[in-house]
């Protein structure tokens, strides 16, 4: 409809701009349409009402226009020379492109019947072609007959910039890629992401348009597929891991399939989901057992449901790191308590948990216990960073803010924010606003903004008159963001755990721990008088991670609940391990994607620090990668000039499979990251069109984007680039059809007017 009315596509309208080729200078013809308007007006004096308004609007566009044809409106545009401008025509071939998307010709078919029929002949009589098939990067071609839809992947954006190092000394005008779009250069779950900056500005700085033409339905018939897995890649031993799956279908709302986890053969966990809307993701949550220390492959799946397409995508593998070393915790009590006991007693049962406690006894009297050696904690709370930063997470008890140093308190909030500890602090007669901390230096620290008063710590009054109906029982229940948290994760289920968290004892005390600060996550709260306060409440700070339990009494569930039920247990290690997990040793290895879909680089970066957790530069680093084959090579790593303490190496990983970079410092610290290479699986996760992402790389370089019912205006689009060898060309406007309408549209519109309104 567009060009039927303005004779040229709107993409050349993009290109060009208005010019006058009359010969007459501008500034008349704004002169005599202001003069026209002036002299109508004139003739229509002493009867000026809104109706007379209308019709002189209408005489002066009309005299404008019949002005504006006068002085011969065109569109200049560049237009390529004919014979001296190189098309290079990309086409997918990658496995994606053979599907037939329920019809009887394939994409791939599809693209190489426009080709020949067409486009191909048409670019060729004008202009020189290149043919390049397009999947890991641009293979020259002879003819369409080459192609082959079997290649494993498929990468748009090292396509185009190795198109343009082919035609980096010739004139290239313009590219046309015929693809899907199903772009695999960043895995499963990247789909749509777009083409690299790098690749766009190569081709801006060319000026080189991307015409796009999109081949297939952009959703399967009937297909499953699995999006994304996100879980952390390091766990300690036995813990108990989540892992929040996401997964789309079309063609099967309302059906039921299981979700698995598997480690090899061994089953870790499943759980039914029923398929909701189509195209709709959806998420579930599998907690695992991280099982014994040791690199683990897990593949996450879901099971085929009868009748779906490409089965091939409803499984993701992912690595997990289980780690086996004891994190050596602190924890500060400021009196004797049951709290502290049963705390203990919890951690005594978790062999990855080295509790180390002191305890006050009295003003200057110390009871320690779990020391490694007599002097450990022997002068009281540590006074230096290289003693406190050996531990990995820190928790305080009823102790006041002010029993600490300036120069501990200072301490503390260096290790949350340098040393990236885990920092917990408890309720008590001594705690939180009733121990000075909303005033002292360490606030910030808190994930709360603490009451201004004090008298915030309440036990639950079990005086004789009470007895029946004890005043001040304070009962838990889970917050949203609970449900999702492995701290609070009693049971499996979550509505159950919902339920566990509503019937678990009441607690012997609760704290008053004032208002949440913006970014915290309130856990769980307690109910008491008819009030709802925050029970546990976390925040992340500097590097590390800094928690509020507001009670001294969760050792009634110990004391009340059944015989067997692991419920106290079982919250206070996933607390201490969730506070000391995260904590970052002296250094830490990483790769940006432990996947490496279809690609065999790999950036492995490393951060590097001294005991004090300060950044430390002048050191060798080195990497000993065992590969799959079971050989095993070493890689130094390069100091980052610009920033201490940060190295880095680029890795090839030359075959298939598992990778693990065992990297270590001089002064003897060392971590490990794993890494797999995965070959010929991304592209069964985007077998859909994607036309998202070829619009926006025909945007993004000048080009348009094409279904392929539209080739025909295709071809009449691409000679205007201003890539190439060109010349300046002016299409004229004055012989447009809408100009036609528009000079017959306004006298009619004037009479019907004069018509109705009686306007002489």
């Amino acid at each position: 409809m567009f060009e039927l009315l303005f004779r040229y596509a709107p993409g050349i309208y993009a290109r060009g701009h208005l010019v006058l080729l009359g010969s007459w200078p501008v500034w008349r013809l704004g002169v005599l349409i202001l003069i026209s308007a002036a002299g109508l007006g004139w003739l229509l004096r002493g009867r000026w009402n809104r109706r007379h308004a209308g019709v002189w609007a209408l005489q002066t566009a009309m005299v404008a226009l019949l002005l504006l044809l006068l002085w011969q409106p065109a569109l200049s545009l560049a237009e390529l020379q004919p014979r001296q401008n190189i098309i290079a025509v990309l086409v997918d071939d990658s496995h994606s492109m053979a599907q037939t998307d329920g019809g009887a010709k394939s994409r791939e078919a599809a693209a190489q019947a426009a080709l020949q029929a067409s486009l191909l002949p048409g670019l060729e009589q004008r202009f020189q072609t290149r043919l390049y098939s397009m999947d890991r990067g641009a293979t020259r071609l002879a003819s369409p007959a080459q192609l082959r839809p079997d290649a494993t992947s498929t990468r748009i954006g090292d396509s185009l910039r190795q198109v343009l190092d082919d035609t980096a000394d010739l004139p290239l005008g313009a590219i046309v890629v015929l693809s899907d779009g199903a772009d695999t250069s960043g895995g499963p779950g990247a789909a749509g992401s777009g083409i690299d900056r790098d690749t766009i500005a190569a081709l801006r700085a060319r000026r080189v348009p991307v015409h796009t033409v999109g081949f297939g339905a952009a959703t399967p018939a009937r297909d499953a597929a699995l999006d994304d897995v996100q879980m952390e890649t390091r766990a300690l031993t036995k813990s108990r891991v989540p892992a929040l799956v996401s997964f789309h279908q079309h063609g099967f709302a309302g059906q039921r399939t299981q979700l698995t986890l598997r480690a090899g053969s061994q089953l870790l966990a499943s759980q039914n989901v029923t398929f909701g809307p189509d195209d709709v993701i959806q998420t579930a949550q599998l907690m695992f057992n991280a099982g014994d220390a040791g690199l683990k492959t897990l593949q996450f799946a879901l099971a085929p449901v009868a009748g779906e397409t490409n089965p091939a995508n409803n499984n993701i593998p992912r690595l997990l790191n289980v780690r086996s070393d004891p994190k050596p915790v602190l924890y500060i009590e400021g009196e004797p308590r049951w709290e502290y006991k049963f705390i203990r007693r919890a951690e005594s049962f978790d062999p990855q948990v080295q509790l180390v406690s002191m305890v006050r006894a009295t003003e200057n009297k110390i009871y320690r216990q779990g020391i490694s050696d007599p002097s450990e904690l022997a002068g009281g709370f540590p006074s230096r960073a290289e003693d406190l930063f050996r531990y990995q997470a820190l928790i305080i008890g009823s102790v006041e803010a002010a029993y600490f140093s300036p120069v501990q308190q200072d301490l503390i909030t260096q290790f949350a924010d340098r040393r990236g500890g885990g920092i917990l602090f408890l309720g008590g007669d001594a705690s939180l606003a009733d121990g000075g901390w909303g005033d002292s230096s360490m606030a910030p620290l808190l994930p709360v903004t603490l009451p201004a008063h004090k008298g915030t710590f309440v036990r639950a009054d079990l005086s004789r008159q009470a007895i029946d109906q004890p005043r001040g029982q304070a009962y838990t229940a889970l917050a949203p963001a609970g449900g999702d948290s492995i701290i609070t994760r009693l049971v499996d289920d979550p509505a159950a755990n919902a339920k566990k968290w509503h019937t678990l004892p009441w607690l012997m005390d609760y704290q008053d721990a004032g208002v949440p600060k913006p970014g915290a996550a309130v856990l769980a709260n307690v109910l008491v008088n008819g009030r709802t306060l925050p029970l546990l409440t976390t925040e992340s700070y500097g590097r590390g991670r800094t928690a509020v339990l507001a009670t001294s009494g969760t050792w009634r569930w110990q004391m009340m609940l059944p015989y067997g039920d692991p419920s106290h247990d079982l919250f206070w290690q996933q607390l201490v391990r969730w506070l000391a997990a995260g904590s970052p040793g002296q250094l830490t290895a990483a790769v940006p994607q432990p996947i490496l879909y279809d690609q065999s680089q790999v950036h492995l970066s490393v951060e590097l620090r001294d005991s004090q957790y300060l950044p430390a530069a002048n050191q060798a680093v080195a990497a000993r990668v065992l590969e799959p084959n079971g050989q095993s090579l070493r890689v130094p790593l390069r100091p980052s000039p610009s920033a201490p303490g940060q190295f880095s190496a680029d890795f090839t990983a030359a075959q298939p499979g598992v990778y693990l970079a065992d990297v270590s410092a001089a002064g003897g610290a060392h971590d490990a990251v794993a890494f797999q290479r995965l070959d010929g699986v991304a592209e069964s996760f985007h077998s859909g069109l994607d036309a998202d992402l070829l619009q926006r790389l025909a945007d993004q370089t000048g080009g348009s984007y094409w279904r392929p019912d539209q080739l025909a205006q295709l071809e009449r689009q691409i000679p205007y680039s201003n890539a190439g060898i060109t010349l300046r060309d002016n299409l004229p406007l004055w012989n447009l059809p809408i100009v036609f309408l528009l000079l017959l549209a306004l006298p009619i519109a004037e009479w019907f007017l004069r018509r109705k309104w009686g306007v002489v």
